[in-house]
């Protein structure tokens, strides 16, 4: 028998921050911006409720980055860009791989493939003008 799920107030506030932004929240940043509004709210409840949203579909993880697990509100198949340098996690909506990929992969492996993520990993534009910044030799 299944338990009804009981509404809550930081619950509801959770899921609200993370769909209310685009920059794949920790746990540690999602609490840092709701314990303003919600002083009785502890870390813990917010892992808890992190995994009650994935289980129920509403939110996916993005791996860990720079040792902080980061989430995502949008469910829907994407990929991802990780930056090396400052850890900002950005959606590719439009990119989309070849659903040759998907066959490849079956065929070469003898698995059966139904989906795929693909995440990138280098230095953001903001990083890259930085670093490209450090290294022209001043006059």
């Amino acid at each position: 028998m299944e338990r009804a799920v009981r509404y809550s107030r930081k619950r509801e506030a959770i899921l609200a921050e993370i769909q209310g932004t685009s920059c794949h929240p920790s746990a540690e940043w999602l609490y840092q911006r709701l314990k303003p509004r919600h002083p009785d709210l502890s870390l813990g409840t917010v892992y808890r409720n992190l995994t009650f949203f994935q289980a129920q579909g509403q939110i996916k993880s993005v791996g860990v980055v720079q040792g902080q697990e980061r989430f995502d509100a949008v469910v829907t198949p994407h990929s991802h860009f990780v930056c090396n340098c400052c850890g900002s996690v950005l959606d590719l909506p439009d990119f989309q791989p070849g659903g040759d990929l998907d066959r490849t992969v079956s065929w070469q492996y003898g698995l059966t493939v139904e989906r795929h993520e693909l995440t990138f990993y280098g230095l953001c534009s903001s990083c890259s003008k930085q670093q490209n910044n450090k290294e022209e030799p001043k006059l």
